[in-house]
């Protein structure tokens, strides 16, 4: 773990300390933290001992901040909080605490419990502590301290301690826990926690004390205690977390707040002085303001549909499989939230069980559709959880489903756990496990897409069922389908009947019953367009020196491009060039190649952002490849080929020129001009502006965010802008963390950021704040993605703006995909006009088609001559000076996904280079480096730390894969039909330690 993070965490403690203080258990956490010196562990028993929990926590947050530097101390410390059943406390350690709403209402739930702790003291205390442990709300060693509370003091002692326990819990654990006690014959519990009527069967069945009168100074009857509880949830008066330190369930010493009668005392616990006072009277406005939100929460809660939503989900509400098409901002996740909460509501009245899946294809979704939509509604009645690649709980996945009533996740989580199902892994799921699915942007339900891999699963299942029938066996159960799509698009269709069939396809990929879009206006705010035309550059002298010394580079490896430079087809002839002559070990053409693509994104950069942007996009370039023929190692110097050294030659002899051209501001591109002239006039006639500007590369957005900040007159009109771009590290350029692109979008909404630039990552599915304009800068691709985009302007009066150059074509490919809109309204309108069976007929076609098409792909790729062959029958060599790097058979793989050689002989071959950019904390693993050739320096993939073990990763698009007398080159494993076995962790423990045992001794 960095540095970076451990500042972060110890920054994390200090800053929530004080709800820390009431969700950490300390007395079996510090078993777990070895980290910690005897006589650190000493003073924190200590301060338990005689100041109690709160206070023991503080200072074990204390010593931990001022602990020395210790590798791993910060993973040790979640993992230990998250042993101990103090999952909430590690989610705030992480430093991702739950939002200030799901915070209040997990607080409100807490307070909820105190006040009917009178009733609750009397429930089935083991029955509930089992269940609680199967849900994990509580850990085992909870289990046996309650089971020896009810033995020694009796059932009511059992029972604070269970309520003491439980809700120290990660929000979430209310519904789980009104689980447990329906679960144990407590429905009547249940539902006066919920807030419901209870009949006189269910009153009679309830565990309560019956108070008898007491005298005027003694506790409150049981009705006085009936009336505070609704009073409570009339007002719905949340309290801010310092408040319910007040709470008797949340006192170090419940038992000497609780008299005879077993409620709580109003005065509040003495065991830590600092949080008695919790308001001086000045701040008595501030709790006011608290309610007041809150009860706007409680009435948020409430979902209510418009006309036209109502109208396209009325199918779903029957039961049906539908496919929901409202443009971008008309509320298609609303409608998906309320037929999800009236599903589970029909599937309890009937006594079934409901489970609803939603899938997205982007990790930041996740997170967004929990809290913005099923977290936000759903969460006070059902269990909602989100499990994504970039979470913990992937791991435990099949638990995660049968615990929960809404699990939002990624579809490749899904898949992976459906394929291990198959197999008759234990960590594997079935579809027949939910009665819902909702899959979000649903037109990527097309082959050899995840969602497609998954619908398949279903529509064997669902053709099967009826053959089952037949046999007098009983159908195997599927889920209903939800899909969600602003514009199912046409594929590419050129006539109206393709596009048609296009639109039938995606029906039958999700087996739905019809396809249900607005004819409304109501949801659906089309900004004003225009298409802005700048003026075509008539010199470009910056570009003339590029293309000349990409000339020289043609004649020095024979090369004849039969297109033009700085164009996306000479992009494509370059990469192939250079596959080939990685293929053939033509060092030359391979070499040359790889240049010639960055002359042509330097070329590609100076026609849409400034020329001093290429030029240092060269340059860096330049720089990075010397610096990878510099090894530290004086013993392994990295020879320079004579080609290498003729393109470092060229380069350095036109710098200079470059340098002088870059000066010129008349030679610049007029697209930048004309991209200014809007966003001036966006910014200067707009009262209040927000906007996105949308561009192709990464690289553009990083340098246009940059042109708009170095430039005054944007300064001048109150412009403040940032870049936007995607996750995945596929470029030169540094991707953006999860929490990065987060950190963005909330400047954005909280108006701290007005004007967003950004890649395609912006245009579809993330909850981005109303905009009023929105520009495409010379971007076009096809039509979902204008109708995504221009979607973003959803503020009254917004307009969408296309910036191209005159002649680049641009604009024309934009009235195409206008065409191509309208082609594609008027074929969801003809298909939901079809004649029942005719559709039917069609979908069952098409349906029996990719089944059997998925059949014969799976049998070709299983005669493909390398699937059925051992690894060790392929290798891989460098693919820039083919020297021979392993064989398949020293290749494993963890996790499914990571390819690693860790023999002794491979890491001969290699060293190993910082790179701060993969220094990204993982699962059990994280990426703190690469490694490269030690020949001629060429990148070979990242050093993973897994488990305390260095691992290196190998990334199979920086070698040349030999088969036999066969060569090829390939961007992704995937596409290598080999099995490579699984990384066996225990076997490679045991030689580890074998080869350091020496220096252990040394040590100690």
């Amino acid at each position: 773990m960095s540095c970076d993070q451990d500042v972060a965490t110890r920054h994390a403690l200090d800053s929530f300390r004080d709800r820390l203080k009431r969700l950490i258990k300390v007395q079996p956490l510090l078993d777990l933290l070895h980290f910690l010196e005897d006589e650190q562990k000493d003073r924190i028993r200590a301060s338990l001992t005689q100041n109690g929990n709160m206070r023991a926590v503080s200072t074990l947050i204390d010593e931990i901040i001022k602990v020395r530097d210790e590798k791993g101390w910060s993973r040790e410390l979640i993992t230990a909080l998250e042993t101990v059943g103090c999952k909430h406390a590690a989610n705030y350690v992480e430093n991702n605490p739950p939002d200030t709403t799901e915070e209040l209402e997990n607080d409100s739930c807490i307070r909820l419990i105190d006040l009917m702790g009178l009733s609750l003291v009397n429930m089935k205390t083991r029955d509930v502590s089992a269940h609680c442990f199967s849900l994990e709300l509580l850990t085992q060693e909870d289990v046996e301290n309650i089971a020896s509370a009810i033995e020694n003091q009796g059932n009511t002692s059992g029972a604070r301690l269970l309520l003491t326990r439980v809700i120290k819990n990660e929000t979430g654990w209310f519904s789980k826990f009104l689980k447990a006690l329906e679960d144990t014959e407590h429905a009547g519990l249940a539902r006066e926690l919920r807030g419901e009527k209870i009949n006189e069967d269910e009153a009679k069945s309830v565990d309560t004390f019956e108070l008898k009168t007491v005298e005027e100074n003694k506790q409150p009857c049981a009705s006085a205690l009936e009336e505070m509880v609704t009073d409570f949830r009339s007002s719905l008066t949340l309290l801010p977390p310092s408040l319910s330190a007040n709470s008797s369930l949340l006192s170090d010493d419940l038992d000497s707040s609780v008299d005879s009668s077993g409620l709580g005392t109003s005065a509040p616990s003495t065991t830590d002085n600092e949080d008695v006072d919790m308001y001086e009277e000045g701040e008595q406005s501030e709790e006011e303001d608290l309610a007041e939100d809150e009860e706007q929460s409680a009435s948020s809660r409430e979902i209510v549909l418009r006309d036209y939503q109502m109208e396209v989900a009325r199918p779903a509400l029957e039961g049906k499989n539908i496919i929901v098409c409202l443009p971008t901002g008309s509320g298609k996740t609303r409608v998906a939230v309320y037929i999800t909460r009236e599903h589970l509501e029909s599937q309890r009245r009937m006594n079934e069980p409901g489970k609803v899946v939603v899938l997205v294809n982007k990790v930041p979704l996740v997170e967004q559709h929990y809290k913005a939509e099923f977290g936000k509604f759903l969460q006070h009645k059902y269990s909602v959880k989100r499990v994504s690649g970039a979470s913990q709980l992937k791991i435990s996945f099949p638990q995660i489903v049968e615990q929960n009533d809404i699990i939002i996740c990624t579809a490749q989580i899904l898949e992976n756990s459906l394929a291990k199902g198959k197999k008759g892994d234990e960590d594997g799921i079935k579809l027949s496990q939910f009665s819902l699915m909702v899959i979000d942007e649903c037109h990527h339900t097309q082959k050899g897409g995840v969602y497609n891999h998954i619908m398949i699963r279903y529509l064997k299942q669902k053709h099967r069922n009826p053959q089952l029938v037949k046999q007098q066996k009983s159908p195997v159960p599927i889920p209903q389908i939800l899909g969600l799509t602003a514009s199912p698009g046409v594929g590419g269709a050129k006539t109206q009947q393709k596009a048609e069939e296009h639109i039938l396809q995606i029906c039958a990929n999700l087996d739905a019953f019809t396809i249900k879009t607005s004819t409304s206006e109501e949801g659906a705010k089309k900004p004003y367009k225009k298409i802005a035309i700048a003026e075509e550059r008539k010199e470009d002298p910056f570009g003339d020196v590029i293309k000349k010394i990409m000339d020289e580079i043609h004649t020095h490896a024979e090369l004849k491009p039969l297109c033009e430079p700085g164009t996306q087809t000479y992009e494509q002839w370059a990469v192939q060039k250079e596959q080939n002559a990685a293929k053939e070990e033509n060092q030359k053409v391979r070499v040359c190649a790889e240049h010639l693509r960055q002359y042509n994104e330097a070329l590609h950069q100076s026609n849409t952002i400034r020329m001093s942007d290429a030029f240092c996009f060269l340059d860096k370039y330049h720089t990075e490849e010397l610096k990878t023929k510099s090894s530290p190692d004086d013993d392994n110097k990295i020879t320079i080929t004579d080609t290498e050294r003729f393109l470092f030659t060229l380069f350095k002899d036109k710098k200079a020129k470059l340098q002088e051209l870059m000066g010129k501001p008349q030679y610049e591109n007029n697209n930048l001009a004309q991209l200014k002239a809007n966003v001036l006039k966006e910014f200067s006639t707009r009262e209040k502006a927000r906007g996105i500007i949308f561009t192709q590369t990464r690289l553009s957005a990083i340098a246009l965010c940059q042109w708009i900040q170095e430039n005054p007159k944007f300064d001048e009109i109150g412009v403040r802008a940032s870049h936007l771009i995607g996750g995945g590290d596929q470029s030169l350029v540094k991707p953006m963390t999860a929490a990065e692109q987060k950190d963005v979008l909330n400047k954005f909404h909280e108006g701290e950021i007005n004007l967003l630039i950004a890649t395609t990552v912006a245009e579809e599915g993330l909850d981005i704040a109303d905009c009023n304009f929105v520009i495409r800068y010379g971007l076009v691709t096809n039509e979902i993605a204008m109708i995504q985009a221009r979607g973003r302007g959803r503020a009254e009066d917004s307009s969408y703006t296309l910036v191209a150059e005159s002649g680049s074509g641009v604009a024309e490919r934009e009235s195409v995909n206008e065409y191509r809109e309208k082609m594609m309204s008027k074929a969801i309108a003809k298909v939901c006009k079809m004649n029942r069976a005719d559709y039917e007929k069609k979908i069952k076609e098409f349906q029996f088609q990719a089944i059997i098409g998925e059949k014969v792909n799976k049998k070709m790729k299983q005669q493909k001559g390398m699937m059925n062959e051992p690894p060790a029958k392929i290798s891989l060599s460098c693919r820039k000076c083919n020297k021979f790097v392993c064989s398949g058979e020293d290749i494993e793989i963890i996790d499914h996904m990571h390819h690693v050689n860790v023999t002794n002989q491979f890491r001969k071959l290699f060293i190993v280079r910082e790179n701060t950019s993969l220094q990204e904390r993982l699962l059990d693993y994280e990426t703190n480096g690469v490694f490269a050739c030690k020949a001629c320096g060429r990148p070979w993939g990242s050093i993973m730390l897994y488990k305390s073990i260095e691992c290196p990763c190998l990334h199979i698009k920086n070698f040349v894969v030999a088969y036999g007398t066969k060569k090829k080159t390939y961007d992704k494993w995937s596409e290598l039909p080999i099995r490579f076995p699984a990384f066996d962790y225990t076997q490679h423990v045991d030689l580890f330690g074998e080869g350091s045992g020496d220096e252990d001794s040394d040590d100690d």
